[in-house]
């Protein structure tokens, strides 16, 4: 029997780090042999989040590298922006593989990163770092020892546009991506903005033009097609726990057939994604607790317009589920291991 790989969350303690806590303990090929969290230091998991009870026997630990290097063979980060990028350097170069889901390693252009978040303080990994997006960059993913788990909102978002702007079924101008989700996206960390009485029964546009998975999305769809892709994008928040809708209008003269069958020839032979036949639409409902992203399309001919509807559950697809196909695809698994979830029915 070959010997299981052993892994470790770094940030265990947040929504996204409980969700791969959670897919790695019924992973076939890999064991859990450390949970970092600076604020539970000391307390059982299963305290912490005790849905695990009698599933998670570990406790939390501080992250100490020399301690964890020996500890794991692999490493998820979910870790905030900026704290991730200086746990990875040791843990790189000791040889380990590691998949960070925060923003720290999702962009090639070190200014870019910059402009949105904060310095960098491992620019020389950047240029090994391969951005996550299973279905697009399985290739990249393979031979990597480090990956940056795309954002939620993007995920949801590039899925279906990439394959029809390299196909040049659609403009790569005027695109616009409208896109809802749950409250989850906002992290664990409590806010005024994401308290029940705030949220409840409430449908808010937030960041309007300027949220930093924008220039995250508009950097992967630009290297993919050779052209310079700059998108409207506008997220909302609607009262639901997790899930993502994105509505996305595209300027097209391709029928809803040739769409379809773009769509068809790109991810047909993808276990996570599923294109809708014509004239239905994708519900965030049908892809909870899972690792699917559904897609469906309509052509409004008088306009000239495709509107393009995806969705995603935030915490799977969006994150730990994307991170744990991540680690598949870079350990030589099955892609599906661990997370071949069956949708709920209802």
């Amino acid at each position: 029997m070959t010997k299981k790989k052993r892994v470790a969350i770094i940030g265990a303690s947040g929504y996204a780090g409980a969700e791969v806590v959670r897919i790695i303990s019924g992973h076939p090929h890999v064991t859990l042999t450390l949970l970092t969290s600076r604020q539970y230091a000391g307390k059982p998991y299963d305290s912490v989040f005790p849905a695990l009870r009698g599933r998670i026997d570990l406790s939390c630990e501080l992250f100490v590298p020399d301690d964890a290097i020996q500890k794991a063979d692999i490493f998820y980060l979910a870790l905030p922006h900026k704290a991730a990028m200086g746990v990875a350097v040791p843990l790189i170069s000791a040889g380990k593989k590691v998949i960070d889901l925060s923003a720290d390693f999702r962009f090639k252009n070190q200014q870019t990163y910059e402009s949105y978040y904060q310095p960098h303080e491992a620019p020389d990994l950047l240029k090994d770092a391969v951005y996550g997006l299973c279905e697009v960059n399985q290739h990249l993913i393979a031979k990597t020892n480090l990956v940056g788990n795309p954002g939620c909102y993007p995920t949801s978002i590039l899925l279906p546009l990439i394959p029809l702007l390299k196909e040049k079924m659609i403009e790569s101008s005027g695109i616009i991506a409208d896109s809802k989700s749950g409250v989850s996206g906002a992290g664990r960390s409590p806010s005024l903005g994401t308290l029940f009485c705030e949220v409840n029964e409430g449908f808010k546009a937030y960041k309007v033009a300027e949220h930093r998975h924008a220039p995250e999305m508009n950097e992967s769809l630009s290297l993919a097609t050779d052209e310079d892709v700059q998108i409207m994008f506008v997220p909302h928040l609607v009262p639901m726990s997790r899930g993502i809708v994105s509505t996305i209008y595209v300027r097209t003269q391709s029928n809803e057939n040739k769409l379809l069958d773009c769509l068809h020839a790109a991810y047909d032979h993808c276990p996570f994604i599923r294109v809708l036949p014509e004239g239905q639409f994708p519900n965030a409902a049908h892809v909870r607790g899972t690792n699917y992203c559904d897609i469906g399309v309509k052509y409004a001919s008088q306009q000239g317009l495709a509107v393009i509807v995806s969705t995603i559950d935030n915490l799977i697809k969006g994150a730990a589920g994307q991170a744990v196909q991540n680690m598949n695809i870079m350990m030589g698994f099955s892609e599906t291991d661990g997370i071949d979830t069956i949708p709920f029915p209802i």
